[in-house]
């Protein structure tokens, strides 16, 4: 195996950790802020109030997006395994 070639891989990894797990942290910064705003706004301090819009704004999310998350990971795998292997 090449010197490089971890350090390539490890690369590639964080880069598509990003891309894959960047929408899904989006949307729960964005839930978690406007439910923030609004617990602020009505003085309702219930952390249920806060955690379940989180939870289904995720699983929305990965209802609709899972796919591609999926093709997105699984195609990293086979690639790096078949570079790894080829090497």
């Amino acid at each position: 195996m090449d010197a490089a070639l971890p350090a390539a891989l490890l690369k590639e990894g964080f880069l598509l950790l990003v891309n894959v797990g960047g929408p899904l942290f989006g949307v729960l910064f964005g839930m978690g802020l406007l439910m923030g705003v609004l617990q602020a706004a009505t003085q309702i301090n219930d952390p249920a109030v806060g955690f379940l819009p989180r939870v289904g704004g995720a699983l929305l999310l990965c209802w609709f997006a899972g796919g591609w998350m999926m093709e997105r990971l699984s195609g990293f795998l086979a690639t790096a395994l078949t570079r790894m292997a080829g090497h």
